[in-house]
């Protein structure tokens, strides 16, 4: 069965620029499609037009119903309450089978559904909705609030089903999990059979072509311009010359300079159709613009010495002891569960008063940057952020201009920024910021694909001394050169 998206357009109130124009898509019900884009290009907007939620010109048409995730519920029941409530038709032990796929115990079905952490949260939603008969699941960044054993437990489940839309920025979630990608771009939206790392084998491949197609037009326009301009340039010169020494001369000279004219002009008017004509053929190529960064050189070897570290709460160590150093220029990443003691270790080494066992050693007058994981303080004006920040504004901005931030948005209050568009702006003060040491508390949680591939090639290029949570498994694996696992105390 196909969902059919015929000639759909659609524009927000006031946008001069519509977010689709004509679109036009067949997804088979069956299929497993990532869907991947910068931040603000439209990825919740087409969900959202999916389930009829925005008005838009042209048809949708669907043999089957819209389900979302994730979805809020304010009740107070437990978890398998809500669940059976809202769908009559099954039984509590077919809950209890799509926990297990996800490696949930069905003990969480029967706690109030509140008192659940985020990931537990997360597997019940998704095990509720894949219970949907009839329905294509729609899976808007369900990745963010997860570990890697999570992660991969979800990645796991879903690979085993079918007939859903994925939104995630992970590149190995998608890898795992996806059989076609939707892609949406600037001026383009477009389906492709495989995962994320076939997509990313034809996009370059794509882009290399249009890259080198796009030289050649250019310079076929500017042979044109050239030419236009050499014809006008004649024309002019004959018609200077029917002032000549001879009076004779001057009416055969301007007879032939008016000749001359006519047809430079003639040459020039199709010389520019002809540029016209090649410029629309030229392709706006998606660019991964470099971002620069200035980290601080610091006089001594190792940053960072722990030795038998860990935090404790009471009495009790929260995780066994670890031993780790940082080098100048090295990417440590701390892995763990949720819950492991990874937060705990960053904010002790901001200096928060945490209790801990072992020895923790900064090398002297380090100067460090921080990317909290909670954004949620951000509030006001961006200029009035940059200035507290201490930050030349031009720098700033031009920074955040290259991760791909709306321009539209610099005079808006930041409490109306999308949860990405917060993370870019703690991001870009971290990144602008000259440090020896820089502690980073999940900084890609909301970062679309692109912007994640930019800091990648930025902490390869500039080699920061930096200390990382993060999830991203690709991520890690690209810019870390020590991890530390952080394992429950027995």
């Amino acid at each position: 069965m196909l969902i059919d998206v015929k000639n759909v357009t659609f524009a927000y109130y006031g946008s001069a620029e519509p977010v689709f124009e004509n679109l036009n898509l067949q997804l088979d019900t069956d299929w497993k499609l990532g869907l991947i884009g910068r931040n603000g290009y439209g990825k919740t907007t087409f969900l959202n037009l999916l389930q009829n939620k925005l008005e838009y010109s042209g048809k949708i048409i669907s043999p089957v119903s819209f389900e979302y995730f994730p979805y809020v519920l304010e009740e107070k029941n437990t978890a398998r309450e809500i669940v059976l409530s809202r769908l009559p038709h099954i039984e509590g032990w077919q809950l209890d089978c799509e926990l297990s796929l996800l490696k949930a115990s069905s003990e969480i079905a029967d706690r109030p559904f509140k008192t659940l952490s985020s990931g537990e949260q997360i597997k019940v939603l998704l095990a509720a909705m894949f219970l949907h008969e009839n329905s294509f699941i729609l899976i808007d960044e369900p990745t963010n609030h997860l570990d890697v054993y999570g992660r991969a437990a979800v990645a796991d489940y879903l690979k085993n089903k079918k007939g859903f839309i994925l939104v995630s920025h992970d590149r190995d979630f998608l890898n795992r999990t996806v059989d076609h990608v939707l892609t949406i771009e600037k001026n383009n939206i477009y389906v492709q059979n495989g995962n994320y790392d076939t997509w990313e084998e034809n996009k370059i491949k794509q882009d290399n072509f249009e890259i080198e197609k796009n030289i050649q037009l250019r310079k076929e326009i500017k042979r044109l311009k050239a030419a236009a301009r050499q014809k006008a340039g004649w024309s002019d010169l004959k018609e200077k010359s029917k002032h000549g020494q001879w009076i004779y001369d001057r009416g055969y000279v301007s007879h032939k300079a008016s000749k001359m004219m006519k047809r430079a002009k003639s040459i020039e008017r199709n010389a520019d159709k002809a540029v016209a004509e090649k410029e629309k053929l030229l392709k706006n190529i998606e660019t991964i613009e470099d971002i620069p960064m200035r980290p601080l050189t610091h006089h001594a070897k190792h940053l960072i010495e722990a030795s038998a570290l860990s935090v404790s709460y009471g009495k009790k160590n929260i995780f066994s002891p670890v031993d780790f150093s940082i080098e100048a220029g090295g990417v440590l990443s701390l892995n763990g569960k949720n819950g492991a003691g990874k937060s705990s270790i960053l904010k002790l080494l901001m200096g928060e008063k945490i209790e801990f066992s072992g020895t923790l050693k900064k090398a002297q007058d380090l100067k460090i940057s921080y990317i909290p994981q909670n954004f949620d303080f951000l509030k006001g004006q961006l200029f009035d952020f940059i200035e507290e920040s201490n930050i030349d504004k031009t720098v700033f901005l031009t920074t955040l201009r290259k991760l791909n931030f709306p321009q539209d948005n610099f005079d808006k209050n930041m409490e109306t920024y999308s949860s990405g568009q917060k993370k870019k702006v703690l991001l870009t003060r971290s990144i602008c910021e000259s440090a020896h040491f820089y502690i980073w508390d999940e900084p890609l949680n909301y970062i679309d694909i692109i912007s994640r591939l930019q800091i990648e090639r930025m902490i390869l290029k500039y080699g920061p001394t930096v200390i990382l949570v993060e999830h991203d498994k690709k991520f890690n694996e690209k810019v870390s050169t020590d991890f530390v696992e952080l394992l429950p105390n027995p």
